[in-house]
């Protein structure tokens, strides 16, 4: 008889919370630059120049800080299964009835409880205490590496489009047209997003477009500010 196995969206949590933020990020930082230029007239050499800018600055941002932030979880994890291993040698039997009020908890009798603590303990029992008490499995672990080059990498991605709509639009165009690209780039990338998480996809999509036209407009009012003013 074959095993009946199970695909949970969730064990794809890790990456897919890099690969929305820096997508989202690229395309709406580097569409609000590009349109916050433009508003002020520049021409599309410079537009081009703000644009590359900002998706290699962006690019290297998003993989420091997500590298920085998740190797920061990832020590806080460590320590904490250190801690567990060393109360683990100290006293077993304390960390076993530790187990087994988890259990008892979760709705197990006091005996079913114990019982069940005193195996999963001889199969793994730092494996059951990082699971069942501090919460960490496989699936919830910290992966800085994999974060930061998910990060960056999609950031690139989002960048790129806002970018390619500055090189290919003619001059007059940029402010309406950048602006109407962005936005259903943004919707698709909610949409792909809430696809890919399991969800339904009109309040990801609503959510990215509102904040991402929010700062779009704000960024080329003050670019139509500081271009009158000088």
């Amino acid at each position: 008889m074959r095993p009946h196995v199970e695909a949970h969206l969730v064990s794809r949590i890790g990456w897919l919370r890099a690969a929305v933020l820096g997508a989202n990020d690229g395309i709406v930082s580097t569409a609000s630059l590009i349109l916050g230029v433009a508003a002020a007239g520049a021409d599309r050499q410079a537009l081009l120049v703000a644009g590359v800018a900002g998706l290699v600055a962006g690019a290297m941002s998003m993989a420091a800080g997500e590298y920085v932030s998740v190797s920061s979880q990832s020590d806080t994890e460590a320590a904490d299964l250190a801690r567990e291993r060393a109360e683990l040698a100290a006293d077993p039997d304390h960390e076993l009835q530790e187990l087994a009020e988890i259990y008892r908890a979760r709705g197990l009798d006091a005996e079913t409880a114990t019982r069940v603590a005193s195996q999963m303990m001889a199969h793994d029992a730092i494996g059951a205490h990082a699971r069942d008490e501090l919460h960490i499995t496989s699936t919830t672990a910290a992966q800085p590496v994999q974060a930061a080059l998910a990060s960056a990498g999609t950031f690139t991605l989002g960048a790129a489009l806002p970018l390619a709509l500055a090189a290919v639009l003619p001059l007059g165009w940029i402010v309406a047209g950048e602006a109407a690209g962005s936005i259903l780039f943004l919707a698709l990338l909610g949409a792909v997003g809430a696809r890919a998480g399991g969800a339904a996809a009109l309040k990801p999509v609503a959510r990215v477009v509102f904040w991402g036209a929010l700062a779009m407009a704000l960024t080329a009012g003050i670019g139509r500010l500081v271009g009158t003013a000088v």
